[in-house]
């Protein structure tokens, strides 16, 4: 087949659109926002990033878009799993939600908007089934087994640096990798100011190893803070997208009668629905942001935002209906864990954990990586049906017809 891209005979064409790219940021963007010729790689690229079309975090969405965990998002746990409420949010609408409040922000703040996205659509990839009910029991579990921990900000950067491409990852930027780890949306601060000090791989792979090691103990994750001004924005964008909508789903799913019991404080600074919410928190951040090299909430703002928090943590997150839900979810996790770590140490090739996951892996990961970590590895990236499935397969009998055959 005739190559496409790139030709010698259109040379000039490219030069003149990658010159347009440059000369666009440079014109538009603020002297704090991430250039696209700022961009750091781990490894060379076939085409180099200032010899390619697309501008370096532009190629970095693509990459994350048409990876396989990114397909995974649509059959992931938000806040509420197992539901038959086709309505309630999954994890794939969350992302998206993330990314287009961050698109906002950073064209208002004059950041830049492909960095920010690919830092969205990337940020949760590495969320376990069933949210943080499935985050948090692979945290206990491979402390328990002396394996490190998980955290589900770090497990994104492992998917994209390690366990997509068969064990070769995307080669994906530093600073989106920087503003995924950096992420955590539910730890607010009124104001939050990046260190560009900090934008490094060593510093990077440091933090991330952290979050690996004893999350439940020392929470990494609350120190760790983004190092550009875009992954700034993707944070604060994170607990935007979901405070009101989470609000909306519990009504949804007869957990809250309304949203008009919320405390009048909340109502009377942000409003009583998710359109209001966004609206409110987003222009709050202009209005206090603009032309600084940090985001800002004003006092009034952030302290109403905290206070839906608190509510939505109460009557939601550790309500007891929820809480029951994700008991259930964790016993599954650990039956599962057990059957594939044993099927690991025997060897069992008939193991889906072979089957589906471990055959596809270059031999470097299957030589540097402990029988509990790719255990952890496996389950994490699971959808929840398919973790559900699997149980099924392996600890119920399975339905048979008419008549059995031998």
């Amino acid at each position: 087949m005739e190559r496409i891209f790139p030709r010698k005979e259109y040379e000039g064409i490219y030069k003149k659109i990658i010159k347009q790219n440059l000369r666009r940021e440079k014109k538009n963007l603020s002297r704090w926002a991430s250039l696209s010729s700022s961009a750091q790689r781990r490894r060379d690229e076939e085409i180099p990033d200032k010899e390619n079309l697309r501008p370096a975090f532009f190629h970095d969405t693509d990459r994350i878009i048409f990876c396989s965990a990114y397909a995974r998002y649509r059959d992931k746990t938000q806040v509420f799993g197992q539901t038959k409420n086709d309505h309630i949010t999954r994890r794939v609408l969350h992302v998206q939600m993330v990314s287009k409040i961050s698109r906002t922000l950073a064209r208002f703040l004059k950041a830049n908007e492909d960095l920010t996205e690919a830092i969205a659509l990337g940020h949760d990839l590495g969320h376990a089934p069933f949210g943080h009910a499935g985050e948090d029991v692979l945290s206990e579990i491979l402390e328990e087994y002396g394996a490190g921990s998980f955290a589900h900000n770090a497990q994104s950067v492992r998917i994209l640096e390690i366990l997509e491409n068969g064990g070769k990852g995307l080669n994906l930027s530093l600073q989106t990798l920087d503003g995924i780890l950096g992420h955590n949306g539910e730890i607010t601060v009124r104001e939050l100011k990046y260190d560009p000090n900090n934008l490094n791989w060593e510093t990077l792979d440091k933090n991330t190893a952290r979050c690996f090691k004893d999350r439940r103990k020392n929470r990494p994750e609350k120190s760790i803070l983004p190092s550009t001004l875009e992954g700034c924005i993707v944070r604060v964008s994170d607990i935007i997208s979901y405070l009101g909508r989470d609000l909306e789903d519990a009504v949804s799913m007869g957990l809250i009668k309304s949203t008009e019991e919320l405390p009048s404080k909340v109502i009377r600074t942000l409003g009583a629905n998710n359109k209001d919410i966004i609206d409110n928190l987003v222009m709050d951040i202009l209005h206090n942001s603009y032309n600084k090299d940090k985001l800002v909430f004003s006092e009034t703002v952030y302290d109403a935002m905290t206070e839906l928090l608190r509510h939505n943590y109460e009557k939601i997150y550790k309500s007891d209906s929820v809480s029951q839900q994700e008991e259930k979810f964790k016993r599954i996790v650990r039956e599962l864990f057990k059957i594939y770590l044993d099927d690991l140490n025997k060897e069992n090739i008939t193991s889906s954990i072979y089957q589906d996951f471990l055959l596809q892996m270059d031999q470097h990961y299957k030589d540097n990586t402990s029988p509990a970590r790719i255990v952890s590895d496996y389950l994490s990236g699971m959808t929840d049906d398919f973790l559900i499935d699997q149980y099924s397969n392996i600890f119920l009998p399975a339905k048979i017809g008419y008549f059995l055959k031998g």
